[in-house]
């Protein structure tokens, strides 16, 4: 692959994280909005919405491994953060239910 390869590959990985962080803050701004329509269905919503969030990150990295796509550093370590986020999330949410 040439460089402009890479420069593009780079670029469309900062889209998707930028496109992907806007709909989740979106979605946290919704679900403000209906906080108190929203708080009895808020633990099924969220174990929803990680599960799914987790299967499409693991899903992702694993076909991004099996192609001979380059990958830039910051998405593999934006994968990594996200899984220790979700894992803090796992035990914010244990602990609170406590």
């Amino acid at each position: 692959m040439t460089e402009t390869h890479v420069v593009t590959a780079a670029s469309m990985k900062r889209a998707e994280k930028t496109s992907s962080i806007g709909a989740g803050v979106l979605g946290a701004g919704i679900g403000l909005m209906l906080a108190d329509l929203l708080a009895t269905d808020a633990l099924p919503i969220l174990a929803i919405g990680l599960v799914m969030h987790a299967w499409g990150m693991y899903d992702k990295h694993r076909l991004e491994a099996l192609s001979n796509v380059p990958r830039v550093w910051w998405a593999t370590a934006f994968y990594w953060v996200c899984w220790i986020a979700l894992v803090a999330l796992i035990i914010y949410v244990v602990a609170r239910q406590t």
